[in-house]
């Protein structure tokens, strides 16, 4: 019985030996970066870089898409060294490497700032000054005023805080242009307005661990049917903005297209969930969400490679 008894602590021991192997521990510190979400930021922001115009040679164009990719693992690590108590609480991320015991706090804080100075510091150096400004104001915008100010405290966190997020394509931008643009504020703007609809979606289905958690998320504080009329008012006017490139003259006949359908699907799933009494569409909407975004900024990479502009 003794051996029977002692057999879960020498496994869980076992366990947290083998998370600090090499292997594991590199694998972590891969994760506390937010691998997923970096990775939409290095696509849209190579979007904003291949838009822009004027020309950049391929040294740069790589060392300005790592820097934008590790300024927003900074973010995403600084993140998770700031929310370590509401992680412990939320199923959703109570296995991340800090709540789960396999990487202490600290780890994460000194990595994150390492790689927040690491890329702005490279990024004015390689690249341009301007590129690397928007740079720093994105690590600082969403540490200090989404991770820290308006997360716990506002139902409308995602709406300004979302700002953060819509940053990277200009960044791209600016590193081929030293401005941001027109073009470039566009770029913005699609993600700055996509940003409620897709994190209310998702806050929709997980709004038990946010209550948990004391986010005041918009679920949480003003319930599921204000959530779902905020985010058919968000999508109604996505949908019109995801038109500007095409207006502007930096994107043609093939993106309008599936900006259009697209867009339409977006409204239908929007439009369902609002019709029905419980949640079951939002997981489907959040998901779609992502598929989207991807899709939008990939119609415009296939427009702008293979073919003219419509003016």
């Amino acid at each position: 019985m003794q051996q029977i008894a002692n057999e879960p602590v020498t496994r869980a021991k076992g366990q947290q030996r083998a998370a600090r192997e090499p292997r594991f521990l590199l694998q972590d510190y891969a994760l506390i970066l937010k691998p997923r979400v970096m990775s939409l930021v290095v696509f849209t922001a190579f979007v904003g870089l291949l838009l822009a115009p004027g020309a950049i040679d391929s040294r740069t164009a790589f060392i300005a898409i790592v820097c934008i990719a590790l300024g927003a693992g900074a973010s995403g690590a600084i993140n998770m060294w700031y929310d370590e108590d509401i992680d412990h609480v939320m199923k959703r991320t109570m296995n991340r490497p800090i709540p789960a015991g396999r990487m202490a706090p600290k780890e994460a804080l000194i990595f994150g700032l390492a790689l927040a100075f690491g890329s702005v510091g490279i990024m004015a150096w390689l690249v341009n000054i301007q590129a690397s400004a928007l740079l720093a104001i994105t690590i600082l915008y969403y540490v200090f005023i989404y991770t820290m100010w308006l997360k716990r405290r506002t139902p409308q966190n995602i709406v300004i805080g979302g700002a953060a997020g819509a940053f990277p394509p200009m960044i791209g931008w600016a590193a081929v242009t030293g401005d941001v643009g027109v073009g470039g504020i566009a770029l913005f703007a699609i993600i700055f307005l996509w940003t409620p609809p897709h994190s209310w979606a998702l806050a929709l289905f997980r709004r038990g661990d946010y209550e948990a958690a004391g986010v005041p998320m918009m679920p949480v504080v003003a319930g599921e049917r204000e959530t779902k009329r905020q985010i058919l008012i968000y999508t109604a006017i996505l949908l019109p903005i995801t038109l500007a490139p095409l207006l502007l003259g930096i994107s043609g006949a093939l993106y309008g297209a599936a900006a259009v359908g697209l867009g339409f699907e977006f409204a239908r799933r929007g439009w369902a969930l609002w019709r029905e009494d419980g949640v079951t569409s939002a997981k489907p909407l959040f998901l779609y969400s992502i598929l989207y975004l991807f899709l939008i900024f990939a119609a415009l990479i296939i427009d702008k490679s293979f073919f003219f502009p419509v003016l």
